[in-house]
């Protein structure tokens, strides 16, 4: 009997590898799976015991059993989305009418004159009437890039590294926000360049703090998030941008200048301030979806060069189809009208997460779709995310954005954008209510 069970047991569990029961899946009554099966009750109750030893699915008392998520990912694979029950580490937002409205930009993609061009690679430059397109869709008030600017990667990871690559050799020192984006730390190890931290203040990354670090041992350019920084989600007055462009140019040094989240809000970018001192990059996968990719690269004229040879060393070029059909959304107005869209369903998200964490220490812009959530005393953040992930909610400790050693932030990151808004609201409740626990208490549960 104990075999039978065990390998009924293995069959379940191949069952949720494959896909057949994905996670937050409620598993059928033990008595309902017991008759399924041809088996007794109590086998039944033994393979329902067996897979919650195994972590594969979770009994809740008066709802059922469900299946589980994996086990969380470390902090050094956040390059991919997350998928679990319920979604707050990932910041992909997907509207429901978002494919029917990509759908029909692509009509006229399909000839086949039109798809046969598209199919064929493409350099980082792309075409004339391409960079037209993504200069005038990337314009800003008080900035408008020349086309001639404008290079593509294949997302918006690929244009950080292309431009970390064309400015910092192996062993080069860059500086970056004291909390910065993960995966640009797992870039900077691979391409072997060396991150120094810079101090933050409540207006973003502090001037002094940098002259001081490029004083010390000059730097090969910095890497910041003016706009809705991740994860704390601020975004740098105009006084603290202007001070920060006039020591970019008075210290001769190269930003790169990360407005992936800046599609949410409009700030005229450090670009504008230091047009010979930042590189911007950008990308479509959070204005679209993360199956959309592609990125975009505006150097400064005498960094061009360099940045089409880090591309097309990387190797980092542009899919030829993603960047046809990136083109005409762009042209129709299709990714306008779905960035005013998010627009108000960030706020909306926001609004959200500050009712259902009213009384905790909740932090970052209102546009924003993440927060930065400090966490009570007592709690360490590797702590509150497995308490979290036990109860199927997925979200990012803070260390993993720490830059440096010895800085281990008590507090994580909420990604609201993935969950439906009543899913989100639960859930946040379910993480107030974790706070608000002594977490000694939870290590006895």
């Amino acid at each position: 009997m104990l075999e039978d069970f065990r390998r009924i047991a293995d069959d379940v569990a191949g069952e949720i590898a494959s896909g057949q029961w994905r996670p937050g899946d409620r598993l059928p009554p033990q008595r309902d799976f017991a008759y399924r099966r041809g088996i007794a009750a109590s086998t039944a109750a033994r393979v329902y015991a067996e897979l919650r030893r195994r972590g594969l699915v979770s009994g809740e008392v008066g709802r059922g059993t469900f299946v589980r998520a994996a086990a969380p990912v470390p902090a050094s694979v956040l390059a991919e989305p997350w998928q679990a029950p319920i979604n707050l580490e990932s910041s992909f937002p997907i509207l429901p009418g978002q494919p029917a409205a990509l759908a029909q930009g692509l009509q006229g993609l399909l000839r086949p004159d039109v798809l046969d061009l598209a199919l064929r690679a493409v350099p980082a430059a792309g075409t004339r009437a391409v960079r037209a397109v993504a200069a005038e869709f990337l314009a800003q008030p008080g900035w408008a890039p020349e086309p001639a600017q404008v290079l593509f990667a294949g997302n918006g990871r690929q244009a950080i590294a292309a431009a970390l690559s064309a400015l910092a050799p192996v062993g080069g020192r860059v500086g970056v926000e004291a909390l910065t984006y993960p995966v640009f730390k797992g870039i900077a190890a691979r391409l072997g360049i060396a991150l120094v931290p810079i101090a933050m203040d409540d207006e973003g990354l502090r001037p002094d703090a940098l002259e001081a670090a490029h004083r010390a041992a000059p730097l090969r350019a910095v890497y910041l998030q003016p706009v809705l920084h991740n994860p704390l989600g601020l975004s740098m007055p105009p006084g603290r941008r202007a001070a920060l462009a006039a020591l970019l140019r008075r210290l001769d040094l190269v930003a790169i200048e990360d407005r992936v989240f800046s599609f949410l809000a409009d700030e005229v970018p450090l670009a504008a301030l230091a047009p010979d001192h930042a590189i911007v990059v950008d990308s479509l996968s959070k204005r679209l979806a993360p199956g959309l990719t592609l990125g975009f690269a505006v150097p400064p004229r005498d960094l061009v060069e360099p940045m089409v040879a880090a591309i097309r060393s990387g190797p980092w070029s542009p899919g030829g189809l993603a960047l046809e059909a990136a083109s005409r959304w762009m042209a129709d107005g299709t990714v306008a009208a779905l960035v005013a869209e998010k627009r108000q369903d960030a706020r909306t998200r926001q609004a959200i997460a500050r009712q259902a964490l009213d009384g905790l220490e909740a932090r970052g812009d209102p546009r924003a779709y993440h927060l930065w959530l400090e966490l009570p005393e007592g709690w360490r953040a590797e702590a509150f995310a497995a308490a979290a992930a036990r109860k199927g909610i997925a979200l990012t400790s803070g260390p993993a954005y720490a830059a440096g050693p010895g800085h281990a932030p008590a507090a994580v990151r909420l990604a609201l954008a993935s969950p439906p808004h009543e899913v989100l609201r639960e859930a946040l409740a379910t993480l107030a209510r974790l706070a608000r626990t002594d977490p000694d208490q939870i290590a006895v549960d």
